[in-house]
C-alpha cells in the first residue's frame, strides 16, 4: 500500500509539474523580456529626445523660410495658402501632420533586415513609414536592418532616387543588426524554409536587445521574429505585412509537376524516397509555420492569392488564440500618379513608342530570368516576322542586386543570352528616372516568376501604358492583369514558348487595339495607388496604436 502511494505522488506530482510547465516558461520568458527592455529603456529615451530635437530644428528652419517667402510675397492676397495641419512643404523630409495622431509619442519597430535591397519589399516598407509618419508625426519609425555597408543618409537617398519617397528624417533611424547572415539560405544548405526561420529567431532577439519598441511590425516575411516578441513582451502589439507565404500548399504540389511546368524552382522534387522525405518536412514546418502565425495581432497581405493562403494557413491558430481581427489585403503602393503624370497615353505617345519587351525585376533566382529569355530566344526564331522589323524588338533587363551571388546570377544570365546579346540589354541598380525612361519607351511589360506574390512592376507597366505578358498564377493572374469593361488588359504565359507567344500577341495587335488596350491597363492600375496604401495601411496601424496606448 506504501508502495501505491509512493507510485501516486510520484505521477501526481509529474503531472502537477507537466502542467506547470507552460506557466513557468511563460515567466521565465516574461522575466527574460522585461530585463531587455529595462536594458535598452535608456536607448529608447535618447532616440526618443534626439528626434524631438532634430524635428524641433527642422520645424524653425521651415518657419523661418516661410517668414522670408511671406515677406517676399506680402503683396499677395494669400488666396493659395493651405491649412499648416494638412500639409507641409515637400522637400526636406516635411510631411502631412494629422492632428489625431499627435498624442501617440511610442517607437514603431520595422522589423526589415535588407531595407537598403531596392525591391518591391522595400517600396511597402518606406511607403509604410510614411504613412505611419503623417498619421502619427511625433512618434519614431525604427527599422531594424542588416545594411551595415549603408548610412541613414545613404539609406534615404536611395529611398528618394529609387522610389520618390520623401521621409523626414528626423522621425526615422536605423539600427543595425550583426546577425544577418543567419537569415541567408546558403547559411541553411539543409532544411533551409526551418534554419532561416530559426535565423529570424537570431535576428529578433539581436533587435530587441537593441530596443524594446512599442509596436513591433515585420514587413519582410519572418513571423517567428513577431512570435518571439509576443513570447518576451505579451503587451506590445505586433502587426505583420505578408508578400508571400514561406510555405504553401502550392509548394506541396510543386513537388509532383513536370520539371519544365514553369511551377517554381522545387518542381518534379517530390520523386522517391528522397522527395517524399522533403514532403513530410514540408508538411511539418507548415504546421509550425501556421503555430507562429496565430500570435500575430493584425495581419495585412499584398494580395488575394496571399490572402488564400495565409489563412488556410493562420487563421485556425489565430482563432484559438482570440484574435479577432480578419486577415485583409492591402495592395502594395505604386507609382501610379506619377507614372501616369509623367508618362503619357495619347496618340502622341503611341507614335514615339518602340517595340521593346521590358522585364523590372531583381536579379534572384525566384524570378526566372532564364526563362525569359530562353522565350525571348524563341519569339526571335518562331515569329521571324516581328524580329526582323527594323529596328527589332529589344529584351530589356532591369533589377537591383543584393550581394555577389546576385552579381554571379547576371554574369550567368549574360553568358545564356550570348547567342542574342545585341537584342538583350541588362541594366543593373538603375535609379528612377532612368526607369521611367524605360516605362515610357517600351510597348511590352513581361513578369516571368511563377506565384509572384503580387507584382508591383506588373502595375508599374499598367500605369504606363505597356501591355503584359504575365506568369498565369499567383497576384498577376488573380488581382492585376484581369479584364476591364469585360476587355483584357494583358496576356498569362507559363512555358517559355507561351510567353514568346505572347510577346507577338501584344505586337500584333493593331495601332487602335494596342491603344486600347493600353488605356485600359491604366485604367486598372488606379487600384494600386500610393493614396489607397496609405488610407489602408493607417487603418490597420490604429488597430495596433490603440492597445499600445
Amino acid at each position: 500500500m506504501v508502495l501505491l502511494y509512493n507510485v501516486l505522488a510520484i505521477l501526481l506530482g509529474t503531472a502537477v509539474t507537466l502542467a506547470l510547465v507552460p506557466y513557468m516558461t511563460a515567466w521565465a520568458l516574461r522575466t527574460i523580456g522585461s530585463n531587455i527592455r529595462s536594458r535598452t529603456e535608456a536607448r529608447r529615451e535618447l532616440l526618443l529626445n534626439r528626434a524631438n530635437t532634430e524635428d524641433d530644428k527642422r520645424k524653425r528652419g521651415e518657419k523661418k523660410d516661410e517668414s522670408r517667402a511671406a515677406s517676399s510675397a506680402s503683396t499677395d492676397d494669400g488666396w493659395e495658402k493651405v491649412d499648416e495641419g494638412q500639409t507641409t512643404p515637400k522637400g526636406d523630409g516635411a510631411v502631412p501632420t494629422h492632428a489625431a495622431g499627435a498624442e501617440f509619442k511610442g517607437v514603431f519597430g520595422f522589423f526589415h533586415p535588407f531595407c537598403n535591397a531596392g525591391g518591391g519589399g522595400e517600396r511597402v516598407l518606406f511607403a509604410a513609414i510614411l504613412a505611419t509618419q503623417k498619421r502619427y508625426p511625433n512618434s519614431l519609425s525604427v527599422v531594424y536592418t542588416g545594411d551595415h555597408d549603408a548610412s541613414k543618409d545613404q539609406i534615404l537617398a536611395n529611398v528618394r532616387n529609387r522610389f520618390n519617397i520623401e521621409l523626414n528624417p528626423a522621425r526615422v533611424c536605423f539600427l543595425y543588426l550583426s546577425n544577418r547572415e543567419y537569415v541567408l539560405a546558403t547559411k541553411w544548405p539543409h532544411f533551409t524554409l526551418l534554419g532561416q526561420s530559426i535565423g529570424s529567431l537570431i535576428l529578433g532577439w539581436d533587435a530587441f536587445n537593441l530596443l524594446v519598441p512599442d509596436i513591433f511590425i515585420d514587413t519582410m516575411g519572418y513571423p517567428f521574429a513577431l512570435a518571439l516578441s509576443k513570447w518576451l513582451f505579451p503587451s506590445v502589439p505586433t502587426g505583420a505585412y505578408v508578400h508571400y507565404p514561406t510555405i504553401s500548399t502550392d509548394m506541396l504540389s510543386s513537388l509532383h509537376t513536370e520539371v519544365n511546368s514553369g511551377q517554381g524552382l522545387n518542381a518534379g522534387l517530390g520523386k522517391g524516397l528522397r522527395g517524399r522525405a522533403k514532403q513530410i518536412y514540408w508538411e511539418l514546418f507548415a504546421k509550425l509555420y501556421s503555430w507562429v502565425g496565430g500570435t500575430v495581432d493584425v495581419v495585412m497581405t499584398n494580395s488575394s492569392w496571399t490572402q488564400n493562403h495565409i489563412s488556410q494557413l493562420w487563421t485556425s491558430a489565430r482563432i484559438k488564440r482570440g484574435k479577432k481581427k480578419a486577415i485583409s489585403v492591402v495592395y502594395p503602393p505604386c507609382a501610379v500618379e506619377e507614372l501616369t503624370a509623367k508618362i503619357p497615353v495619347d496618340a502622341e505617345s503611341e507614335r514615339s513608342r518602340t517595340r521593346n519587351i521590358l522585364y523590372i525585376a531583381q536579379f534572384r533566382p525566384e524570378k526566372m530570368h532564364h526563362v525569359i529569355i530562353d522565350a525571348y530566344n524563341a519569339f526571335l526564331k518562331t515569329y521571324k516576322h516581328l524580329a526582323q522589323e527594323d529596328p527589332p524588338p529589344k529584351l530589356i533587363l532591369v533589377g537591383s542586386v543584393r550581394d555577389d551571388h546576385d552579381e554571379k546570377r547576371v554574369y550567368k544570365l549574360r553568358l545564356q543570352a550570348q547567342e542574342i546579346k545585341d537584342h538583350v540589354q541588362f541594366v543593373v541598380n538603375a535609379k528612377w528616372p532612368q526607369i521611367l525612361e524605360f516605362l515610357k519607351n517600351s510597348s511590352v511589360g513581361v513578369n516571368g516568376m511563377w506565384n509572384e506574390h503580387f507584382g508591383i512592376g506588373v502595375v508599374e507597366y499598367q500605369a504606363a501604358g505597356l501591355i503584359s505578358v504575365v506568369n498565369d498564377s499567383g497576384g498577376p493572374k488573380a488581382d492585376i492583369v484581369i479584364d476591364i469593361d469585360d476587355k483584357p488588359t494583358g496576356f498569362h504565359a507559363t512555358t517559355p514558348e507561351e510567353f514568346a507567344a505572347g510577346f507577338a500577341k501584344a505586337l500584333e495587335l493593331s495601332g487602335d487595339a494596342a491603344f486600347a488596350m493600353r488605356q485600359r491597363a491604366r485604367k486598372s492600375s488606379w487600384r494600386f495607388s500610393e493614396k489607397v496604401f496609405s488610407d489602408a495601411w493607417t487603418s490597420h496601424l490604429e488597430q495596433l496604436v490603440e492597445p499600445a496606448r
